[in-house]
Formats: structure tokens, C-alpha cells, sequence
């Protein structure tokens, strides 16, 4: 109960952001005119969101959270591809269940240099929470050895390739072949010790 209503708190705030932001840009808008809009303080906003970027960025944070619990839920036996690519199908599922909103959320980052900054900062702690996975799903040290730090970089960036062409191409193109297309590239690079068997 308590949880269902942060995320409406969350989203709330999360609307009325992205609702000025498309009306007046992102850096003209602040903190207190998202809060004015849903009649909240600014400390509540703070329970919330550390700034006015990550309000932006929180879905997909939000869905990257989940892409790394669908990969640590994936079976023992699966290759590390097929469990990647699984796992990845959390983000695509957001360009189906609200293409325009998602359409305007990556445009935005993407266009936006204070957002794509804060988009990179957050993947790089995917990035380090998937190579922590795949490290414990392999039995591979991942202080010593490169293989599950590149494959998350790698099916990170095969993600976000497929994200970016989706975004130009005005949500016209399906996301989900758009990443199977990244994937079937670039599945020797994830393919960690011998699960390729």
C-alpha cells in the first residue's frame, strides 16, 4: 500500500515535469513549478527525487531496476545471452505499454545534455550491478576477470542503440526486433565461459 502510493507520488510529479518541460523546455523549469503544479512542497519532492533530472529519468531507472531483478530471477542453466536479452525486454516493454509518453522521455533525455549526463551516470550503476549478476550466475570473478563487465556494457549499449534508432524513427519502428537485431550482433561478446553449449 505504502509503495503503490510513492510510485503515484512518483508519477504525479513525474507527469507534470514532463508537461511543463514539453511546454516551456527543461532548463527553464524548476523545481517549484513542478511542485506548484501538483500543489506539493518542495520537501515532498525531495522524498522523492534528488532534482528535477532525475524526475525525468526515474521511469527508466525504474525499469532498469527490474531488468536487473528479471536477470538475477533467470534460470541457472540459461546462457548469459538469452538471459541478458530476457532481462533487457523489461525496457522494451515501456515503448508498447505508453509509446508517446516513452517517445517523449527519450527525446528529451537525448536532447538534453544535463539529462543524457544523469541517463549515463545511472547506467553505469547498471552496468555494475549487471556485471555483479553475471559474475555470481558464472562463477567468474569480476575483479579478475573482463568478461561480465564487458557483456553488460555491451547488452546495455545494444539496448540503448535499439532505444535511440526507436526514437528516431518516431516510435515507428518495433522495439523489440530493433533489440533482437542489436543482440543477434553482438551475442559473442555475451557468451561467458562455456555457456555457448
Amino acid at each position: 500500500m505504502v509503495e503503490r502510493k510513492r510510485r503515484l507520488v512518483r508519477d504525479e510529479l513525474a507527469r507534470a515535469a514532463m508537461k511543463l518541460m514539453a511546454y516551456q523546455g527543461f532548463e527553464e523549469t524548476t523545481v517549484d513549478q513542478i511542485v506548484a503544479a501538483v500543489g506539493m512542497s518542495r520537501r515532498t519532492f525531495s522524498r522523492y527525487f534528488d532534482s528535477k533530472e532525475d524526475v525525468v529519468v526515474h521511469t527508466i531507472t525504474e525499469a532498469a531496476e527490474r531488468m536487473c531483478a528479471e536477470l538475477s530471477g533467470r534460470p541457472a542453466d540459461e546462457p548469459s545471452a538469452v538471459a541478458l536479452r530476457h532481462a533487457v525486454s523489461v525496457l522494451t516493454c515501456l515503448s508498447v505499454d505508453d509509446a508517446d509518453k516513452m517517445l517523449r522521455q527519450i527525446r528529451l533525455i537525448l536532447d538534453t545534455p544535463a539529462l543524457l549526463a544523469r541517463y549515463l551516470e545511472r547506467q553505469s550503476q547498471w552496468q555494475a550491478e549487471i556485471t555483479g549478476i553475471l559474475a555470481r550466475r558464472t562463477g567468474l570473478d569480476a575483479d579478475a576477470d573482463l568478461r561480465p563487465a564487458l557483456a553488460a556494457g555491451v547488452a546495455l549499449t545494444a539496448a540503448q542503440t535499439a532505444l535511440t534508432h526507436w526514437a528516431d524513427s518516431g516510435a515507428t519502428k518495433n522495439m523489440d526486433e530493433l533489440v533482437d537485431q542489436a543482440f543477434a550482433l553482438v551475442t559473442p561478446a555475451l557468451t561467458l565461459t562455456d555457456d555457448a553449449s
